[in-house]
C-alpha cells in the first residue's frame, strides 16, 4: 500500500507516515508500556483546582545514577505520549517520532532516557491507549462528566502536570525538552517557566506566541463542532454526540496542517471535470469524500469538548504567560534551537523566527533551521529526519 492510500484511508495521520521514515543502522526499542501518573488538587493557571488528573506516560531508554539524561518529548495537538516504539509486536505502526528516537538515532536511548506525557484535555479521551483528564472525564464531586465545567486549562497547565511527574520521578533537570507543533509550545514554555530547570531547548514547527492570524485560524477548527445542534452548550453526554461537528473539525485540522503540495499529489485523481459534482449539486469531488473520510476514522476516539478545550489551549499561547513575548522569555536560560517548516501554512516561519531573534536580542543562545519538504506543517513529523542530524548534534553541544 503506498503512502497515499495508507492516508486515504484515514489511519491516524501521524503515526500512519512516521512508520515510512527509517534510519537504516539504528536499531529498534523494545516493546513499550503506557504508564499512569495521578495527582491531586491541581491548580490551574486559571486559579481553578482540578480535584484529580490522571494523565498516561511512556519512557524509552534508562535512566542514569545521577538523572541527568533526560529529554522530555511532548506531543503535538492530535497526538499523545506514544512518541516512539510499539506497544506489541503486532502493532502496524510505531510512535510518530519514531524515525527520530531510539537507539542510534537522533535521540539516542542507548544514551537518553526520554519520556512523554499525555496532556490534559487529549483530544482522544476515548482511546484506550490514552489516559487524560477534561471535560469526558468524571468529575468525583457531582459524579457526572465535566462537561464545560471543566476549567480552561493552557499550555502552562499541560507543562506544570509534566513538572510533577518528573519531581515524583526525583528528576530535577532535564538535558533537554523537544515537541512539534502544540509540543514546541510547551517546550518553550518549559524553558520559560522553569528556566533552571532546562539545559536545551527544540521547538519543531512552533511559535513563540499566538498572533490574531493565528488564533482567527486555530477557532476555524472549533467552529463546526460550535454549529453542530448535537453539541448543545457542551453537555451531550447521555445524548447523541456531535459526531458530524467533530468529523469536520478534524477535516479541517488535516487540511490546514497541510501544503498545497501535497494536498495535490495525495489526492491529484480529483479535477474541475469529475462528471459526479456536475451531474448533481449533492455529489461530492473525490477529493472531499476522500478527506471525509479520513476525519470519520480520525474521529473515533475524538471528543468534541476536547478539541475545543485543545484549540483554547492554543489560542492563549504566550511562553512565559507575560505581557509580552519579550518579557515571557527574558529569564529562558536554555540553549535553543527552532525548526520550523519553510512551507508551513499553519504556524508559519515567521512565528519562529520571532521568538528566536527575541531570544538573540536578549542575549540568549538560540540556533535556527529550517524544514523544507512538501508536507507544510507536517513537515515536522513526516520530514524530521531532514534535520536529524543537527538535533543530534545539539544535543550533543557541537551545534553553534
Amino acid at each position: 500500500m503506498n503512502l497515499g492510500s495508507k492516508y486515504l484511508l484515514g489511519c491516524f495521520l501521524i503515526a500512519a507516515l512516521s512508520a515510512t521514515i527509517s534510519v537504516s543502522h539504528a536499531e529498534s526499542l523494545p516493546l513499550v508500556e503506557k504508564k499512569e501518573f495521578v495527582t491531586t488538587n491541581f491548580k490551574t493557571f486559571g486559579g481553578q483546582v482540578i480535584p484529580e488528573v490522571r494523565v498516561g506516560w511512556e519512557s524509552y531508554g534508562e535512566l542514569n545514577d545521577d538523572k541527568s539524561n533526560v529529554i522530555l518529548v511532548t506531543h503535538f495537538f492530535s497526538g499523545n505520549s506514544h512518541a516512539a516504539g510499539r506497544y506489541t509486536e503486532e502493532d502496524p505502526q510505531p510512535g510518530y517520532w519514531d524515525a527520530i528516537i531510539g537507539p542510534g538515532k537522533a535521540i539516542d536511548t542507548n544514551r537518553f532516557f526520554v519520556l512523554s506525557v499525555d496532556t490534559l484535555v487529549n483530544q482522544e479521551p476515548h482511546n484506550p491507549r490514552v489516559i487524560t483528564t477534561g471535560p469526558a472525564s468524571i468529575n468525583p464531586e457531582t459524579g457526572r462528566r465535566y462537561g464545560l465545567d471543566f476549567p480552561v486549562v493552557t499550555i502552562r497547565d499541560f507543562v506544570n502536570v509534566q513538572k510533577l511527574l518528573l519531581d515524583e520521578l526525583g528528576i530535577e533537570r532535564i538535558h533537554a525538552v523537544i515537541g512539534a507543533s502544540m509540543g514546541s509550545l510547551q517546550a518553550l514554555d518549559w524553558a520559560a517557566a522553569y528556566p533552571e530547570r532546562v539545559e536545551r531547548m527544540i521547538s519543531v514547527i512552533g511559535m513563540g506566541a499566538a498572533d490574531p492570524w493565528t488564533i482567527a485560524t486555530l477557532q476555524l477548527w472549533a467552529n463546526p463542532i460550535l454549529n453542530d445542534p448535537n453539541w448543545n452548550g457542551g453537555d451531550y453526554y447521555d445524548a447523541e454526540p456531535p459526531r458530524a461537528g467533530v468529523e469536520q473539525a478534524l477535516g479541517m485540522v488535516t487540511l490546514t496542517a497541510m501544503h498545497p503540495l501535497i494536498v495535490n499529489q495525495l489526492y491529484g485523481a480529483s479535477t474541475p471535470r469529475e462528471a459526479a459534482p456536475l451531474e448533481n449539486i449533492r455529489n461530492d469531488f473525490l477529493v472531499i469524500e476522500q478527506l471525509q473520510a479520513a476525519a470519520r476514522m480520525r474521529a473515533t476516539y475524538a471528543d468534541a469538548n476536547h478539541i475545543l478545550y485543545l484549540v483554547r489551549a492554543n489560542q492563549l499561547f504566550m511562553a512565559g504567560y507575560q505581557d509580552t513575548l519579550r518579557e515571557g522569555l527574558a529569564n529562558v536560560q536554555a540553549r535553543s534551537l527552532f525548526i520550523p517548516s519553510s512551507n508551513d501554512l499553519l504556524l508559519q516561519p515567521y512565528l519562529a523566527r520571532d521568538a528566536h531573534e527575541t531570544l538573540i536580542d536578549l542575549g540568549k543562545e538560540s540556533t535556527y533551521l529550517e524544514l523544507a519538504g512538501p508536507w507544510g506543517h507536517l513537515d515536522g513529523v513526516f520530514g524530521i529526519t531532514e534535520q536529524a542530524e543537527a538535533i543530534s548534534r545539539f544535543l550533543r553541544d557541537e551545534l553553534p
